[in-house]
């Protein structure tokens, strides 16, 4: 299992994540490109709510691909197309995440995706017990 840090003297950002995540020794890796909000079928929701569900649904395909799941990410970065699209993904992720320990986190509001459509891209890490 990975280990979260959260010393209490470090002030915590806008969102819920864990402020570091030690990885212990002979762990599994993999590296999760960044996940986009295009579904199976090739559609793009076309709200950020809906978006970032699609991006956390592919999100958790990767990791189940890999036998992990979202209890084993150590790090994500999440790009975001403006501040209140931020707040919403924030939202969602929490309600994806639920109990689960979250991972060290950053989040980043950007100017455009690749895509017009997007509103939000997810890059994680993840590591696991061999």
């Amino acid at each position: 299992m990975n280990i979260p840090h959260n010393p209490p003297n470090v002030g915590q950002g806008l969102a819920h994540y864990s402020l570091g995540i030690e990885v212990l020794p002979g762990s599994r890796l993999l590296f999760i490109a960044g996940q986009v909000p295009v579904a199976p079928d090739g559609s793009v929701p076309k709200t950020i709510e809906g978006q970032s569900q699609c991006v956390w649904n592919n999100v958790q395909a990767v990791l189940r691909s890999a036998g992990m799941g979202l209890e084993d990410l150590v790090k994500m970065t999440m790009f975001v197309t403006s501040g209140e699209a931020r707040k919403a993904a924030a939202e969602v992720r929490a309600k994806v995440f639920g109990n689960v320990p979250m991972p060290a986190s950053t989040g980043i509001i950007v100017k455009a995706l690749p895509h017009p459509d997007w509103m939000i891209e997810v890059e994680a890490v993840a590591a696991k017990a061999a």
